[in-house]
């Protein structure tokens, strides 16, 4: 069953953890103004349900109904998150396959170094440090099911955020 209409946008933004996934959709939903939902795997999972990252989990499908409530209420929406591939995979395809109107998906491609820089800067660098970080990361994390465009780490915020735009918008 179809979601969303021919004028929505879905823009997925997926990579490893301190790559600026959260910084760009925040970035980009303010560039493009109301009319936006931000969706965002941390806040469903960690915020909302307080649960562990593992496959089958109630977070997916509460990630794609959510996303697909915002689409069918004529919202675009950003959804962000690391969403690893093996766990997420699946239902990012369906959401792709589903939408009515065009998607967008953008892997941040930022090595380890650069995300441990990345990290010691946000506010989450209280919460967890660099050994929890290593055990979620996977460079090579593709979906392989969907088409994603690759931000290298040599791209900053603004460039970033306005690539999506002009791509996307």
């Amino acid at each position: 069953m179809k979601t969303g209409t021919e004028d929505t946008r879905l823009v997925v933004l997926r990579g490893p953890s301190g790559a600026g996934k959260s910084s760009v959709a925040r970035e980009l939903r303010e560039r493009l103004g109301r009319g936006v939902a931000l969706v965002e795997q941390d806040y469903l999972r960690r915020i909302l349900l307080r649960e562990r990252d593992r496959p089958g989990a109630a977070n997916i499908e509460l990630i794609s109904r959510t996303t697909r409530f915002a689409l069918d209420q004529g919202y675009h929406v950003i959804l962000e998150g690391i969403m690893a591939a093996s766990r997420y995979g699946e239902m990012l395809a369906r959401l792709e396959d589903d939408h009515a109107g065009l998607s967008f998906y953008y892997y941040l491609d930022v090595g380890w170094l650069e995300t441990l820089r990345r990290h010691a800067t946000r506010p989450q660098s209280a919460e967890f440090g660099a050994d929890e970080m290593r055990s979620w990361f996977d460079d090579a994390d593709r979906l392989g099911t969907v088409a994603e465009r690759r931000i290298t780490q040599r791209s900053t915020l603004n460039e970033t955020a306005e690539r999506i735009r002009r791509e996307a918008f």
